[in-house]
């Protein structure tokens, strides 16, 4: 019987704004890195801010569209859009990687001096620091918001904030060993935990899409909300069965059937279902909530929509 009002809606695209600010800084200082160095090291690390730009653009569309209200041809809204970017951004996680790994392995094979270490990992350095920050806000917003795309946007600045760091200790080592295999050696090694972000990220968005119901721990507080509610009522029973639950980018969706005396009136059934949904949505933030009553006494009350 809700609803969902303005609060779903909200506009989180000027953090994308940011993400893509950070990026274009971070592109520009890592391509310098690599052209001042010739390492193939810091060029992976150059490729990887590429992605993140390409990231960042898509989640900036995705929220717009998220931030869009419910309409007659999306009724329960726009948010999965957020799942799509998620998805758009592990798949060019992948291409990335691959690049990667094919110029490491060239390398690899034809071997070149590096030159002006010292100012390259300087510059690089630089660019992780900018990348840690916005990384750090940006899963703080996105855990806040309920957003997917914030958060996996974040949590890619983030795993770029380690490869930097790898990086830098890699062709650093280059340099006082002078054993140039290295530097390819250490891109592949980037490309394959850009490989791993990637998997994760499609990983969690294709679940998203196939609307996975909420995890335990939300579960845990719906059913406590209930539980109590169930306690409340005193000598008259009532209860809840068929509680189905899915999530969809920020907001989460529940939906159950209450069961009460049968004698009640439409308007005391009604105020009980307010009591639930008010008490459910305090508990969980960005919760639509839709409930169907029925009366306890009769038998097809208890019919499941997954006989």
């Amino acid at each position: 019987m809700s609803g969902m009002d303005a609060t779903h809606n909200r506009d989180l695209s000027r953090w994308a704004l940011l993400s893509i600010a950070a990026a274009l800084v971070t592109i520009a200082l890592k391509s310098s890195a690599w052209l001042i160095t010739g390492s193939v090291g810091l060029l992976s690390d150059a490729a990887e801010s590429v992605v993140n730009l390409v990231a960042a653009v898509v989640a900036f569309i995705a929220l717009r569209v998220a931030a869009r209200p419910a309409d007659d041809d999306h009724n329960f809204g726009h948010s999965k859009s957020e799942y799509f970017s998620a998805v758009i951004e592990g798949v060019m996680i992948v291409v990335a990687a691959g690049v990667i790994i094919y110029t490491a392995v060239d390398r690899l094979l034809n071997p070149r001096e590096l030159e002006s270490v010292g100012i390259g990992l300087a510059v690089s350095v630089i660019a992780s620091v900018v990348n840690g920050v916005v990384a750090w806000l940006l899963i703080r917003a996105g855990r806040r918001h309920r957003s997917i795309t914030l958060e996996a946007d974040g949590r890619h600045l983030l795993t770029d904030v380690w490869t930097t760091a790898g990086v830098v200790i890699g062709v650093a080592l280059v340099a006082l060993t002078g054993w140039l295999p290295l530097d390819p050696i250490i891109a592949i090694g980037v490309a394959i935990n850009i490989l791993v972000v990637g998997y994760l990220l499609i990983k969690r968005s294709t679940a998203g899409l196939m609307d996975s119901a909420l995890d335990d721990e939300d579960l845990a507080v719906i059913e406590d909300v209930l539980e109590r509610y169930r306690a409340e009522v005193g000598p008259e029973t009532v209860d809840f069965h068929d509680i189905r639950t899915r999530e969809s980018g920020h907001l989460r969706f529940l939906q159950l059937h209450m069961l009460v005396p049968g004698g009640w009136s439409v308007q005391r059934g009604h105020d009980a279902i307010e009591e639930v949904e008010t008490a459910l949505r305090a508990a969980l933030d960005e919760l639509v909530v839709t409930v169907h009553l029925e009366p306890i006494e009769d038998p097809r009350a208890y019919e499941s929509w997954r006989r």
